[in-house]
């Protein structure tokens, strides 16, 4: 599987698949943004999947991972974890957060395989359009130690 790090090049396919993931989908100006100053690892050729993370200091969150459902299942979200944990651990970066809809079976079930441990609750955080709010989990997961 092909990984790499994100490109500005890439927006227009990071904006496609967030919206194909997500109620309340980003904008093809918001990546361009993220791309300027964060993390962002690719998979696939042409792309399949994202992670988006931002670091400050010693700790970094998990601002959106998302596969296109047609490439979901196939080891993209697994594969664009690991390389963002081994790339953090060469950094001052010792934890990674992330928070996830508790209905997100899927997500919880990766992060929890991914050595990430529930941290809290955020009650109503996820806005939906039909029903009411969702809440998110909170998760943490200790990164080795730089060298």
């Amino acid at each position: 599987m092909m990984l790499r790090r994100g490109q500005m090049g890439d927006v227009s396919a990071l904006a496609r698949i967030h919206r194909a993931a997500f109620d309340h989908p980003w904008s093809e100006s918001d990546f361009s943004t993220y791309l300027a100053s964060d993390f962002v690892w690719v998979s696939g050729e042409p792309i399949a999947g994202f992670l988006l993370i931002r670091a400050v200091g010693d700790e970094a969150e998990i601002l959106t991972l998302a596969v296109d459902p047609a490439h979901r299942r196939a080891g993209h979200a697994v594969a664009l974890l690991d390389a963002a944990k081994q790339d953090l651990a060469k950094t001052d970066v010792s934890r990674l957060f992330l928070e996830v809809a508790a209905d997100n079976l899927p997500a919880l079930a990766l992060y929890e395989r991914q050595g990430f441990l529930p941290i809290g609750m955020r009650k109503g955080y996820y806005r939906r359009d039909a029903g009411p709010n969702m809440d998110a989990k909170l998760f943490s997961c200790a990164l080795p130690a730089a060298h």
